[in-house]
């Protein structure tokens, strides 16, 4: 029955003239059809299930590069090249004075804190000439300590009265001193920032018990 159901089939919707090989055919290139037909409708609907990926464009924030700060200090004394020069914040006072070529042959940098962390505006002399407290003697001769009511002159003190200030040892007096005599008068109180070793905290002690 079922070899008359297909021969029935056959005469009834594929008899166009065509031969047995030819209907095959026929048969082939519909069959082949309908695979690419379903195929193509399986791949539709997967695309069409994907969720759409939301593309969120990258803001770019333009940087401004850092400038790095700056020193401004004045090497003088017994060094090659006296002048004022630039350096990077950081810097240590010995590589202020390799900047200003060195110290001359035979000056003696004992006195200078060469790890010295530099300040803007900082003045470094090499070699000032060291002023003893007595000509008659190596020890300092008393001298009576400052007070606010009666303030110490920077500008006619002795090394001894230097020396009275408080966190001012006979090396710092000897910096106060040759900073003095290499630059002039004091015209401010702040001036003695410009001295080496004398940081804000030492600054802060003395600055009410000195006058220019």
């Amino acid at each position: 029955m079922l070899n008359q159901l297909k021969e029935t089939i056959r005469d009834k919707y594929l008899d166009f003239g065509f031969t047995d090989e030819q209907r095959k055919a026929v048969l082939i290139v519909f069959a082949a059809f309908i695979a690419l037909a379903f195929l193509f409708f399986t791949l539709a609907q997967g695309r069409g299930s994907e969720p759409v990926e939301t593309v969120i464009p990258e803001i770019i924030t333009p940087t401004t590069p850092a400038v790095a700060e700056v020193l401004i200090v004045d090497v003088s004394g017994r060094v090659r090249k006296p002048g004022v020069y630039s350096l990077d914040k950081g810097s240590r006072a010995i590589d202020a004075i390799n900047l200003a070529g060195g110290a001359l042959p035979g000056v003696n940098l004992s006195d200078i804190n060469l790890a010295h962390i530099l300040f803007d505006g900082e003045q470094i002399i090499v070699g000032a000439p060291k002023v003893s407290y007595s000509s008659n003697s190596g020890s300092p001769a008393k001298a009576k300590a400052p007070t606010a009511a009666s303030p110490l002159s920077l500008n006619s003190a002795t090394l001894a009265q230097l020396d009275t200030l408080p966190g001012i040892g006979p090396v710092m007096a000897n910096r106060i001193f040759a900073y003095r005599k290499l630059n002039g008068p004091f015209t401010l109180i702040d001036d003695l920032k410009k001295v080496s070793g004398i940081g804000d905290a030492t600054f802060a002690e003395i600055s009410k018990l000195v006058r220019v």
